[in-house]
């Protein structure tokens, strides 16, 4: 929550503290656009402490699925994320992704990964 609070995201249901597990549903509230959504999401593979998945359930998304790698390199943490989606509304929905959705996604997962890692230098926990 402390890496996405530009857009005021909050877990309102499901975990909400500490490490997540296989099989738990986080309900997510968050404004993207001016207008305040809800996406609730199962972490659906846990391969810890070096992958974990998790995929939408209810959301704005016609399908979410994003993938969290973590390796050690060079006695550093080498984070990747792989993000990938399906917009909803045919056409149109096509045209809102390829103008603008996609752009701002990838903006927003780098600034969110900017400040988790700047938080793990700084030592500042992330887990609460």
């Amino acid at each position: 929550m402390k890496s996405t609070e530009q857009t005021k995201e909050i877990a309102i249901a499901g975990r909400s503290h500490g490490l997540c597990e296989k099989g738990d549903k986080i309900t997510w509230r968050a404004t993207h656009f001016g207008i305040t959504q809800t996406l609730e999401v199962e972490i659906t593979r846990l391969e810890f402490p070096t992958y974990f998945e998790d995929r939408m359930l209810k959301g704005a998304f016609k399908s979410m699925q994003h993938q969290h790698y973590f390796e050690i390199k060079n006695g550093k943490t080498l984070m990747r994320d792989i993000f990938e989606y399906t917009v909803p509304y045919g056409f149109f929905g096509w045209i809102f992704n390829h103008l603008i959705l996609k752009r701002y996604m990838r903006k927003f997962l780098e600034n969110r990964n900017r400040i988790i890692k700047k938080m793990a230098e700084n030592g500042i926990s992330i887990l609460n």
